[in-house]
């Protein structure tokens, strides 16, 4: 049973990270998370008296923390989720994007270095550094064409550019030292358990309330979705056996105009929770001004981790956004617990 040290595993993707592994099984999972507006401890409830996880809060910039947990726990992977990853946030406060996502993973990097240079040789062989990045890196796309593992790196947000500084430090560690490190970068993921400002959930709970729906711009901005359990087994088939120092594309073949995306999310709230008037919720759409350096459009070419590893998502646009819309409304209890905290649905990043 594999050891996996994985930060950032009470936040949207982490945390089902740790809930598909554990239900997967084989593995312990330690959990280190800083439980900042992005974290919940609400997503890991179901694993509460589990002796395959261990929650510790914590801050992945805590170099003493971080070291404990490698001395005391020997993990064979560190799989790192930790950062700060809300655009509009990145906007009003790029110094905590930096702290976290460039400090702090040069912290995690380091420590993680001294951990696997103790090692035997036999666990050196099989330890793994897998870092999730993003595809935002890469800057905005024009109307064809798909982001490589080759594209140049073209950051346009503060946070974007320090997702991309992490992943230069990532590849450094490798390249200098040797630490046996990996690097995903997808494209934008949606599902269960996602913070409420991100397009999808606001959209559900913002139409749920009778509440206008802000779409930027002329909401024509291109992204390709990936539903977050693609996504996690992507990761688990990377560290698994993904080649060492490479970086792998993830994807969902599902480019969608967010304009689309608004209107699919209010027919199938029409279909599931009709108005009492018989109205359509395609009518609280309400355009507002344009976030500053929205980035036109990402998609992502995911034919090297399809061709090597033989991943390919399970879940068609359709498919995943059907079963997104059920979970929020089955689960309105853990959006209110969310939204008990500071947040309220309120516009960030109009700077």
């Amino acid at each position: 049973m594999k050891t996996l040290l994985v930060t950032g595993g009470a936040g949207f993707i982490g945390g089902n990270f740790v809930l598909a592994a554990l239900a997967q099984g084989g593995v312990r999972i330690v959990n280190l998370d800083a439980l900042t507006y992005a974290g919940n401890r609400d997503t890991l409830a179901s694993l509460n008296g589990r002796d395959e996880h261990r929650f510790v809060h914590g801050d992945i910039g805590d170099a003493e923390r971080v070291r404990q947990l490698l001395a005391e726990h020997q993990p064979d992977a560190i799989v790192n989720f930790a950062a700060e990853s809300h655009v509009d946030r990145s906007i009003d406060g790029p110094a905590a994007f930096v702290q976290t996502n460039v400090v702090g993973t040069l912290n995690l990097l380091e420590c993680a270095l001294a951990h696997w240079r103790a090692l035997p040789l036999e666990r050196q062989d099989g330890f793994r550094f897998l870092h999730v990045s993003t595809d935002e890196v890469y800057g905005s796309l024009g109307p064809l064409g798909r982001f490589t593992e080759q594209s140049p790196y073209a950051p346009n947000s503060p946070y974007s550019a320090s997702k991309a500084a992490s992943d230069h430090l990532v590849r450094a560690f490798h390249h200098t030292y040797g630490l046996p490190t990996l690097t995903t970068n997808c494209s934008n993921n949606y599902g269960p358990y996602q913070f409420p400002e991100k397009l999808i959930p606001l959209v559900i709970q913002k139409a749920l309330a009778g509440e206008p729906l802000p779409v930027y711009g002329d909401g024509r901005n291109v992204r390709d979705w990936l539903y977050v359990g693609d996504h996690c087994s992507a990761i688990r088939r990377v560290l698994d056996i993904g080649r060492v120092g490479e970086v792998y594309n993830v994807g969902g073949d599902a480019e969608r105009e967010n304009i689309t995306v608004v209107k699919t999310i209010c027919a199938l709230l029409d279909e599931r929770r009709p108005l009492a008037d018989g109205g359509r919720r395609e009518s609280l759409i309400a355009y507002v001004k344009d976030r500053p350096g929205h980035d036109r459009r990402y998609a992502i070419d995911a034919g090297k981790i399809k061709r090597e590893l033989g991943w390919r998502p399970a879940e068609s646009f359709d498919s995943g956004l059907a079963r997104t819309v059920d979970w929020y409304l089955d689960n309105q209890a853990w959006v209110a617990r969310v939204l008990d905290g500071s947040y309220r649905m309120e516009r960030l990043g109009g700077a």
